[in-house]
């Protein structure tokens, strides 16, 4: 995937207030909160982590806006940035201003990687939004991006059955088989934790993607039980 290609979208009137503790670099010490901004609730529980610190909660007070610029070279930085918005779950309104549902955790995210920016030798504003028109636009955007994630864990979970049914074929039942296989699974639920954190609207594609999800869980413990039995046998 080319990873300036989430750059590309049609920008959305919004008013924009910037608040001024969104200005500052996040600090780096994670024992030190973050301001929160106004009507985020204070004292939310810091989160200990980098992608799960991007874990948003709400998504009723409004919209987080990062507008950004980073050296053209090297394009490693660009790579760089994009990659760390879509892994907190931004979407882009336009090239180089990315949104996030507001909340303490994304704020926290965002100041963070607003910071490292500027260590680029680059620019970045944080900004609290209200969307004065398109609300439906930007909500959908966010909605699809999560849809797509979930698809991606779907066609995962496919793949996962395939590979057990393999085993199945083959008759490889041995415990080396089985471990690779619980690390996979586990993968795939941490991914799944991950993308239901940030959906804070509900997508629409969650639902196949739990249920695929139990496919494999269930799909394993077969598996398991049968090396088990066989494992035995051959002792």
């Amino acid at each position: 995937m080319n990873p300036m290609a989430e750059d590309q979208g049609q920008a959305v009137p919004a008013r924009a207030s910037t608040d001024q503790a969104a200005a500052a670099p996040a600090s780096t010490d994670p024992a030190v909160p973050a301001p929160a901004s106004r009507g985020y609730a204070a004292g939310a529980p810091a989160s200990s982590g980098q992608d799960s610190a991007a874990q948003v909660t709400g998504g009723r007070d409004g919209w987080l806006l990062l507008v950004y610029r980073v050296p053209s070279e090297p394009t490693r930085l660009r790579a760089a940035v994009w990659r760390r918005l879509k892994s907190l779950g931004a979407i882009y309104l336009q090239n180089s201003a990315a949104a996030l549902p507001a909340s303490v955790t994304a704020e926290r995210s965002l100041r963070k990687l607003r910071s490292e920016i500027l260590e680029m030798s680059g620019t970045a504003a944080l900004l609290s939004c209200k969307v004065l028109a398109g609300e439906q636009e930007v909500r959908a955007a966010f909605q699809a991006a999560r849809d797509d994630e979930y698809s991606e864990i779907v066609d995962k979970c496919q793949d996962f059955l395939a590979e057990v049914k393999k085993e199945y074929a083959a008759s490889h039942f041995t415990y080396a088989e089985l471990e690779e296989n619980e690390v996979d699974l586990v993968k795939l639920k941490n991914w799944l934790d991950r993308v239901r954190l940030r959906d804070v609207f509900g997508a629409a594609g969650r639902p196949a993607a739990e249920k695929h999800l139990a496919q494999c869980e269930e799909a394993l413990e077969g598996y398991a039980a049968r090396v088990y039995a066989e494992e035995g046998e051959s002792r």
